[in-house]
C-alpha cells in the first residue's frame, strides 16, 4: 500500500516514497541527455547567437526545474523519489497536512529498534516520521500510521494506582518513546530566512522579469524594482526573524522538582519529566524563586491548587484544581470534560494543598500529580505549534490569485503568439530580439507589486486589530471576516455582563413576589448560599465565580480562608466546609458536605431541572416558579440538601459524588440578574443591518437565553421552544407562555422559521443525532440553550456544512471547540477593560481608549493610525514630486520615491509583516482573542474582512485592467515599432507603485453597511466590468494612434532599432498614463465598505499627481521637462482632442462600473438550497 489516509486533524495522508539515485532524477539525466544533442547537432548546424539562444533556454529550463522542486512538494516527489508499496523500502514519506493545517511536506521515514522493558520480548521495532513537532507511529494492526499517544485516556482507577517508572529501563524506553520535555525548534539566521524568501516563485519571476528588462535595456526601471523587492523580502525576513526569537524565549520551566521513581522520591529537572511519572507539584516557596510555572500537563492524584491560566486562555480569574479522588474507578478521563482535575504547562500555581491522608506521601508537602503529556503535546505545545506554524507568509485568496493571473496569462500568450507569428513572416528581424519583446508580453502579465499588495491587505488589517487590542494567530482567517454571513454568540459573560446582582430567594412560600429580605430566609437556605461553591482565598483576596460572590454578598456573610462561612451579623451558625464536588457541565450541577456544629449536611445547587429529578419531595410550584423567574431573564439556581449520619472526616472526604447529590429536600431558588453589557444591542443591531444572521448559543435556560435574545434582537419574531411532552410521547414546540403549542415534526421545520424564531435545548439536540434530524432542524434555530461544550461544537459544523460562513464569540474558557470549529473565532478575554492598545509600549496614548470605550472606533481608528503612520504626512508630499519639483531627473524623483517606499515598509517595525503574537495576548481558545469585555471587536473584525476583501478584489481587477492594455500595448504596437522609453517606463511603474500602496491604506468605514462584499474573484460582477472597460480603454487608445499617425511622416519605424522618440510613441505613453489614473479611480471600491477617494488623502494626493502629471505633459507646459522624458510635442489640435477623449473614456468607464455595482450587489448566500443538496445526500448513504 503507497498511501495511508490518517484522516486526523492536523494529517489528511500519507504517501510512502523512496530516494532515486542521484543519475537518475528527473532533473538529471533528461538534461545531460539535451546538453548533449545541443552539442553533437545544435552547435554545428547553426551560427553562434542563435546556437548561444538554444543553450540559454535549455539552461532556463534545467534551472526552472530545480526551482520547481523546491517551490512543489508533489514535483519533487516526482522528480526526486519514487513511489513505493512496501513500506520497509520507503526511507521518506509525502504528509498531506489536513485542511487549513500548512502545506504538504516531505520528511524523512524512521526505522527503531526498541528496547522494551521487559527482556522476555525482546526489541521491538518501530517506523514513525515527525511532522510539526508531532510524531506519527506506524501501526501493523490498523494499517496506517496514527499520532504517538499519551496516556491521557486512561481510567481513574489506572491513574490512582500509578507509581510512576519503576525500574531505569522503563524509564530509558519512554525517554526513547516521548523524548526530553523541551520545545526545541532550531533559531533560523537571517541569511537562510532571506534565502528562502528569494527561492519564493514569485520573486525569482521577478528578477527573472528584471534580467529581460536589462536585456532590452531598461536600466533605470530594473535597477529601482530589483531594489524594491530585495528591500521588501529583507523586511520580511526580519521580522520573520523577531517572531521566531519572540517564540524561543517561551522555554519548558527547568525548575527542580520531586520525581517518584524506582520506588524512591528523587529530584529533577522539569524538563527529564516523562509521561507517566509521579510528581510532587505546588507553589514554589520564596526560596526557590517565585515565578515558576507548571512544567507539563498533569493530572492532580491528591490535593488541590488554584491556579492562574491566563497564559493559556487569557481568563485572568484563578481557576480551582482538584483531585480526581472522588471520581468512579471505572470512568475514563477526558481532559475536555475533566480540566478541572488537570494542571497545564505553562500556568502558575498561586496557592495548593496537600492531602495528608493520600497513601503515597510527598517529601516537601507538594500535591501528587501524574504526567499526562510533555513537551509540544502539552497545551502550551499547541499553543506554541499554532502560532509557528501561521508565521508563514500571508497572503489573501491565493489560490484564486493563482487562477486569475492564469487567465490573464492566457491573453498575454495570445498576444506573444501574434507577435511572434507577424515577426517570423519577416526574415530580416533578429530572434533574438524578437523572442525577447515575446517574453517581456507574457511576463508583463505579473507587476512586481503583486505579492506585495497580497500580503499588505491582510497585514494592514492585522496591524489595525492589533492596535484595538485584538489578536489573531492564524491571519489567513482574515478574509473570512469578510464573508460572514452568520454570527453566534454565547451568552454568559459575553452578551451580559459578569457582574451579577443577588435579587433574593423564590419558591418557599406561596407568594409569588421574591423575598429580598434576607432575615425572612430560612437559615439552611443562607447556609447553602453560604457555603455551596468554589470560592477561595488567594493572596488573602477572596477571587472566583462572580455570581458566587453576588450571592455571598447578597445575603450578607463572611467567607475566611480557613474554609469556614459566618453570618457578618445575628446569630447565625459558622458552616464548615469538609469536601467539595465542582461544577460540571456536564452534571449541571455541583455540592459540598458540610459540619454545622457537629453535624454533617450535604448542600447541592444547579440547574432547576437537574436538582428536580434529584429532590425526595418535589413542590407542586416547582416548575411554574422558576420558569417565571427565567421568563424575566434571570439566572436561577435550585437550591437542596440533606442531613447525613454522623462520620469521619475522612469517610466525608470518600463519599460517592452521586450518593452526596441524591434525596434531596427542596431549600428554594436563588435567583440573579444577569444585566446585559451597554453595548451588546447596539452591536449586535448593527451586525443584523448589515446582512448578518444572528444565533445565541449557549448553556443557560432556555427561557432566559429567550429573554436575553429578544434584548438584544437576535429573535424578533414570535418565539417557540422544543420539548418533550409531559407524557413522555415525543417533542413539541411551546410558546415560552405555554399559550401556543404545535406538534414537532422535522420536516416543517423550515416552514415554521419563516413565522418563528425557534429555540431548542441540548436535550433536544440528543433527540435530533438519534433521529438523524439535525441538518433538517439546526440550520433554522436562532437560539441554543442548555447545551454542553460538545453540542456546540456540533451545531457550528452543522452550520458549516450547510454553507454558512460563520463567526463565534464566546469566553477561551468553556467555548473552546465552538471557537475552533467556526470559521472565524473570537475569544473575549473579560478580566481586561476595553483599549486599542495591543501589548507593545508604542501604542496610541490613553485620550484614544476613551475613544474606544465611547464606540466611536473611527475617532480611534484614526488617531491610531496616525500614531502608526509617522511619515504620512512627509509620505503624502512626496506624491507632489511631479508638480513641485519640475526640474527633478528621472532618476532624483525615483530616488525620493524609494526612500518614501522603504520608510512605509519600516514604519511599525517593519510595517508590512504581521504584529509578533505573544503568549498571553492570544488564546488556545481561538484564531481571534480580544482583550475586551465586550462584544464590540466582532464589528471591528468583519469591518477590516471586508475591508481586506474588497481590497484584493479592486487589485485584481486593476491588475486584470493594466495586464490586458499592456499585452495590446507590447504587441500590436510593437509590431508598429511603438517603444517605451527607460525613463518613462520607470515613472509608469513609480505610480502604479504608489497607488497600489495607498489603495491599500484605505481604513475601513467606522459602521458596517447593508451592502456585502463579493465572496470571490470569479463573478460576473468582476467579468463585465473588466471586458467593458477593456474594450473603451482599447477604442481609446486604437483612436490616439491612428490620430497620431496622421501626424507623423511617412518614414519606416525598425521594430528591432534603439528607441527614439516619435509623435507615435509620446502619445501611446500618454494615453497609457491617462489609463493607469483611470484604471484606478474607477475601480477603487470606497463607500460602504471604505473610505472614499476623498477621504484616503493618500491615494487622493497620488491620484490628483497622476493627472497633474499627465496634464503637464500633454500641455507640454514645461519643454524640459518633456525633453527629460524623450516626449516630442504634440500638434496643436491633438492636444485638446487627447484631453476630451480621456474625460470622455473616464465617464463612460465610470458609469459602467456604477451600473455593474447597481445591478450586482453583494448579498447573504442562499444556504437553504445547499442544506437540501446536503440533506439529499445523506439520504443517498443512508439507504446505500
Amino acid at each position: 500500500m503507497s498511501s495511508f489516509h490518517v484522516g486526523g486533524k492536523v494529517v489528511e495522508k500519507v504517501d510512502l516514497l523512496k530516494k532515486k539515485h542521484w543519475a537518475w532524477r528527473f532533473d538529471v539525466w533528461p538534461f545531460a541527455i539535451l546538453y548533449a544533442v545541443w552539442l553533437a547537432t545544435i552547435v554545428p548546424s547553426l551560427d553562434f547567437v542563435d546556437a548561444a539562444i538554444v543553450f540559454g533556454g535549455l539552461v532556463a529550463l534545467h534551472i526552472l526545474v530545480l526551482l520547481f522542486t523546491a517551490w512543489s512538494v508533489d514535483f519533487k516527489c516526482f522528480v526526486q523519489y519514487s513511489k513505493v508499496n512496501n513500506i520497509y523500502q520507503a526511507d521518506a514519506c509525502k504528509v498531506t497536512p489536513a485542511k487549513f493545517s500548512g502545506s504538504k511536506e516531505v520528511v524523512h521515514l524512521h526505522f527503531r529498534n526498541l528496547v522494551t522493558g521487559s527482556a522476555s520480548s525482546g526489541d521491538a521495532e518501530e517506523i514513525c516520521f515527525d511532522f510539526r513537532k508531532q510524531r506519527f507511529i506506524y501501526s501493523k494492526e490498523r494499517g496506517t500510521f496514527s499520532k504517538l499517544l499519551y496516556p491521557t485516556k486512561e481510567i481513574f482507577g489506572q491513574y490512582l494506582k500509578s507509581t510512576g517508572h519503576g525500574t531505569e529501563a522503563k524509564v530509558a524506553t519512554a525517554t526513547e518513546k516521548w523524548g526530553r520535555n523541551v520545545f526545541d525548534y532550531p533559531q533560523p539566521t537571517f541569511q537562510k530566512l532571506m534565502k528562502e524568501h528569494c527561492m519564493e516563485p514569485f520573486f525569482v519571476f521577478q528578477v527573472f522579469c528584471v534580467g529581460l528588462w536589462c536585456l532590452d535595456e531598461y536600466w533605470y526601471y530594473s535597477v529601482f524594482t530589483l531594489f524594491m523587492l530585495f528591500m521588501f523580502e529583507s523586511t520580511m525576513a526580519k521580522s520573520r526573524l523577531k517572531t521566531l526569537t519572540e517564540l524561543r524565549r517561551v522555554r519548558v520551566d527547568s525548575q527542580t522538582l520531586m520525581v517518584y521513581r524506582c520506588g524512591k522520591w528523587v529530584k529533577h529537572s522539569g524538563t527529564e519529566l516523562l509521561p507517566g511519572d509521579v510528581v510532587s507539584i505546588g507553589r514554589p516557596t520564596a526560596q526557590t524563586g517565585d515565578d515558576k510555572t507548571v512544567p507539563a500537563d498533569m493530572l492532580i492524584l491528591a490535593g488541590s491548587a488554584i491556579v492562574n491560566e491566563a497564559i493559556l486562555t487569557g481568563e485572568s480569574t484563578p481557576q480551582w484544581k482538584v483531585s480526581m479522588a472522588g471520581r468512579g474507578a471505572d470512568e475514563k478521563l477526558s481532559i475536555k470534560r475533566d480540566k478541572n482535575h488537570v494542571l497545564f504547562g505553562g500556568t502558575k500555581i498561586l496557592q495548593h494543598t496537600a492531602d495528608k491522608s493520600f497513601p503515597l506521601k510527598t517529601p516537601d508537602g507538594g500535591c501528587v500529580a501524574v504526567v499526562l503529556r510533555t513537551g509540544f503535546e502539552t497545551n502550551q505545545g499547541k499553543l506554541m505549534r499554532t502560532i509557528l506554524f501561521s508565521t508563514e507568509r500571508v497572503t489573501a485568496n491565493s489560490w484564486e490569485s493563482g487562477l486569475f493571473i492564469l487567465f490573464l496569462v492566457v491573453f498575454a500568450v495570445i498576444a506573444a503568439g501574434y507577435v511572434l507569428v507577424k515577426g517570423l513572416e519577416d526574415p530580416t528581424r533578429s530572434k533574438y530580439k524578437l523572442l525577447l519583446s515575446c517574453s517581456l508580453i507574457v511576463t508583463s502579465v505579473i507587476p512586481p507589486e503583486l505579492p506585495m499588495e497580497l500580503s499588505i491587505a491582510v497585514n494592514t488589517s492585522l496591524i489595525a486589530l492589533a492596535r484595538r487590542g485584538i489578536f489573531c494567530t492564524e491571519p489567513f482567517r482574515i478574509p473570512f471576516a469578510g464573508k460572514v454571513d452568520l454570527c453566534c454568540f454565547d451568552k454568559t459573560g459575553t452578551l451580559t455582563s459578569d457582574d451579577m446582582e443577588f435579587r433574593g430567594v423564590g419558591g418557599l412560600s406561596d407568594c409569588e413576589e421574591l423575598e429580598t429580605e434576607m432575615s425572612k430566609v430560612s437559615a439552611r437556605t443562607l447556609e447553602i448560599l453560604a457555603s455551596c461553591h468554589a470560592l477561595v482565598f488567594v493572596d488573602n483576596k477572596l477571587v472566583g465565580d462572580p455570581l458566587e460572590k453576588a450571592a455571598l454578598k447578597g445575603i450578607d456573610w463572611s467567607y475566611k480562608s480557613d474554609e469556614k462561612a459566618l453570618p457578618k451579623r445575628g446569630n447565625g451558625n459558622a458552616v464548615q466546609i469538609v469536601q467539595r464536588h465542582h461544577f460540571a457541565s456536564h452534571l449541571k450541577r455541583m455540592s459540598v458536605i458540610v459540619r454545622i456544629q457537629e453535624e454533617y449536611f450535604a448542600f447541592v445547587k444547579g440547574a432547576p431541572e437537574t436538582i428536580q429529578d434529584r429532590l425526595v419531595d418535589v413542590p407542586a410550584a416547582y416548575v411554574e416558579t422558576y420558569k417565571r423567574y427565567t421568563r424575566q431573564g434571570s439566572r436561577v439556581l435550585a437550591l437542596a440538601f440533606k442531613p447525613l449520619p454522623d462520620m469521619m472526616v475522612s469517610e466525608a472526604r470518600n463519599m460517592d459524588r452521586d450518593a452526596v447529590e441524591s434525596g434531596l429536600t427542596f431549600a428554594g431558588f436563588a435567583v440573579f440578574n444577569c444585566p446585559i453589557r451597554t453595548d451588546s444591542a447596539t452591536v449586535l443591531l448593527e451586525l443584523k443591518n448589515s446582512s448578518h444572521d444572528l444565533t445565541m448559543i449557549t448553556g443557560d435556560q432556555a427561557l432566559t437565553a429567550c429573554h436575553v435574545a429578544s434584548q438584544v434582537h437576535i429573535v424578533s419574531k414570535p418565539i417557540l421552544i422544543l420539548s418533550a411532552s409531559r407524557s413522555g410521547d415525543g417533542y413539541k414546540w411551546m410558546s415560552p407562555d405555554e399559550r401556543e403549542i404545535i406538534p414537532y415534526s422535522d420536516k416543517e421545520v423550515n416552514v415554521l422559521a419563516e413565522t418563528h424564531d425557534l429555540c431548542i435545548g441540548g436535550d433536544s439536540i440528543e433527540m435530533l443525532l438519534a433521529t438523524s434530524a439535525v441538518l433538517r432542524v439546526i440550520p433554522f434555530v436562532k437560539v441554543f440553550a442548555r447545551v454542553a461544550p460538545q453540542q456546540k461544537e456540533l451545531i457550528l459544523t452543522t452550520f458549516k456544512t450547510v454553507g454558512r460562513v460563520t463567526l463565534m464569540c464566546g469566553d477561551g474558557t468553556n467555548d473552546v471547540g465552538a471557537l475552533k470549529q467556526a470559521h472565524v473565532g473570537v475569544a473575549l478575554l473579560n478580566a481586561i477593560p476595553p483599549s486599542p492598545s495591543g501589548s507593545s509600549p508604542s501604542e496610541p496614548s490613553k485620550d484614544d481608549n476613551a475613544k474606544s470605550k465611547s464606540r466611536k472606533p473611527r475617532a480611534a481608528l484614526e488617531a491610531a493610525d496616525k500614531t502608526a503612520n509617522p511619515s504620512k504626512e512627509g509620505s503624502s508630499k512626496g506624491k507632489m514630486v511631479t508638480a513641485q519639483n519640475r526640474h527633478l531627473t528621472a532618476a532624483e524623483m525615483q530616488r525620493q520615491k524609494l526612500k518614501k517606499m522603504m520608510e512605509e515598509l519600516n514604519e511599525e517595525g517593519d510595517g508590512r509583516a504581521a504584529p509578533v503574537v505573544k503568549l498571553g495576548d492570544a488564546s488556545m481558545a481561538s484564531p481571534f482573542t480580544a482583550k475586551h469585555a465586550s462584544v464590540a471587536p466582532t464589528t471591528d473584525i468583519i469591518r477590516q474582512g471586508r475591508s481586506t476583501l474588497v481590497t484584493t478584489l479592486q487589485m485584481f481587477k486593476i491588475l486584470g485592467l493594466n495586464c490586458l492594455a499592456t499585452a495590446y500595448v507590447l504587441s500590436v504596437m510593437y509590431l508598429d515599432g511603438v517603444k517605451l522609453g527607460d525613463v518613462q517606463a520607470t515613472i509608469s511603474g513609480v505610480f502604479t507603485a504608489a497607488f497600489f500602496l495607498f489603495i491599500s491604506h484605505a481604513r475601513p468605514l467606522p459602521t458596517l453597511s447593508a451592502e456585502r462584499p463579493h465572496p470571490s474573484v470569479f463573478s460576473l460582477y468582476l467579468f463585465l466590468s473588466l471586458l467593458g472597460q477593456f474594450a473603451v480603454h482599447l477604442i481609446f487608445l486604437m483612436f490616439s494612434v491612428k490620430e497620431a499617425e496622421k501626424y507623423m511622416p511617412e518614414e519606416c519605424i525598425e521594430p528591432d532599432a534603439a528607441f527614439h522618440p516619435n509623435l507615435v510613441n509620446t502619445v501611446s505613453y500618454m494615453v497609457s498614463m491617462m489609463l493607469q489614473v483611470a484604471t484606478f479611480a474607477v475601480n477603487y471600491m470606497g463607500h460602504p465598505f471604505n473610505q472614499s477617494i476623498m477621504e484616503n488623502r493618500p491615494f487622493f494626493y497620488a491620484l490628483m499627481g497622476g493627472v497633474g502629471f499627465f496634464t503637464v505633459i500633454a500641455s507640454d507646459l514645461f519643454r524640459d521637462l518633456n525633453d527629460s522624458l524623450k516626449l516630442v510635442p504634440l500638434p496643436p489640435g491633438m492636444r485638446d482632442k487627447l484631453l476630451l477623449w480621456a474625460a470622455l473614456m473616464f465617464v463612460i468607464c465610470y458609469s459602467w462600473e456604477r451600473l455593474l455595482r447597481w445591478a450586482f450587489p453583494g448579498k447573504i448566500p442562499a444556504w437553504e438550497e445547499r442544506q437540501r443538496v446536503v440533506e439529499a445526500n445523506l439520504e443517498k448513504k443512508k439507504k446505500v
